[in-house]
């Protein structure tokens, strides 16, 4: 677990760089007339090369974001500063990261505040994290559980070449939320708390001792198998309001003189979205007037005429990355990226 009050003093810089001119160790982005997009990390004495032509680091040292720059074989490139959106499609990656789309969706039906003590699990690559923590801002908390020592890795480098320094709002616990949750938080203390994981189901008794009556909690899962799990076990707990699910769509448009049209690609589905809130303690949500449709749970008749429900071996099945189609990230490549980050910050 990294140390909160030792890092407190070590207030990011990006905010401050922002300001003021391209320096030494930032991540500038360049694009070229066609609208392709290179990331890179500002060094002296290196070079960027193309297949048409190069240009030199040093010469984007000193100048302001938002300028132009010509390589050796006269292509002219647009520099920036990467926005947080455009950082987390190429920062390095051991699992998959949550758009942008669905991060600031996240944010505001979650109702992410300046302030907020907010608890996350798993953190992935850390590109929610870094949505959350820019939400909550340096007098909130953002506390992230993540299994995986190597993904913890990953994303305490990429929150970290982010934002300049390690976030003094961002604590990160390697290990269960089940297990590790009661003791990293007092009860009834957390805002919101924002599960990215295979089964969120099974933290639901974890989440709500440590949610205030109020909190929100809300789920990104990947299929609709996970998403009516989830929105069943709400409802059988007891103890959150009636559950609310939806997923969103993103679709570019072109805009050329009179050829103004939709892009041919979009981004379509990526998750969905599943929100409910904490009630008090000893309270049960109102029963619900709208009766579900007949057949909805899977009752069959028998011969009889009879309802009757479904086997549990097929209403339960193993909650493994393969079995909702997510391609797992092999050891090599997470040992590959591990090197490529470097020294792993301290934790």
């Amino acid at each position: 677990m990294t140390n909160q009050e030792d890092r407190a003093s070590h207030a990011p810089t990006g905010a401050a760089a922002r300001r003021g001119v391209f320096t030494v160790g930032e991540r500038v982005q360049l694009t070229d007339p066609k609208g392709r997009m290179h990331t890179l990390t500002l060094t002296p004495g290196k070079q960027f090369h193309t297949h048409r032509g190069h240009l030199l680091h040093d010469d984007l040292l000193g100048r302001p974001d938002g300028t132009t720059i010509t390589n050796t074989a006269g292509v002219e490139y647009l520099v920036l500063r990467p926005l947080l959106s455009d950082y987390v499609l190429s920062m390095p990656r051991g699992a998959a990261v949550v758009y942008p789309k669905d991060a600031g969706q996240i944010i505001t039906m979650a109702d992410v505040f300046p302030g907020a003590r907010v608890v996350e699990a798993g953190v992935g690559s850390g590109a929610l994290s870094m949505s959350l923590l820019r939400a909550v801002g340096d007098q909130g908390m953002v506390h992230s559980f993540e299994r995986r020592e190597e993904f913890a890795d990953i994303a305490l480098a990429n929150v970290r070449a982010f934002f300049g320094a390690d976030h003094p709002a961002w604590t990160i616990t390697v290990g269960d939320l089940v297990e590790s949750l009661p003791h990293e938080v007092e009860a009834a203390t957390i805002d919101r708390v924002v599960l990215d994981m295979l089964a969120p189901w099974e933290c639901l008794e974890a989440v709500g001792d440590a949610l205030a009556p109020g909190g929100v909690l809300i789920c990104y899962v990947a299929t609709a198998t996970q998403l009516s799990k989830v929105a069943e076990e709400l409802r059988a707990h007891g103890g959150y309001t009636e559950p609310q699910a939806w997923e969103s769509m993103v679709r570019g448009w072109h805009l050329e003189g009179l050829a103004v049209r939709p892009e041919h690609r979009m981004h379509g589905h990526t998750g969905f979205l599943i929100t409910s809130r904490r009630l008090a303690p000893g309270v049960r949500p109102p029963l619900r007037k709208r009766r579900p449709a007949k057949g909805a749970y899977g009752e069959q008749e028998d011969s009889t005429g009879e309802a009757t429900q479904p086997s549990s071996a097929s209403a339960d099945p193993e909650w493994i990355p393969e079995n909702v189609g997510e391609r797992p990230v092999s050891d090599k490549k997470l040992r590959k990226l591990r090197r490529s980050i470097g020294e792993p910050p301290k934790m």
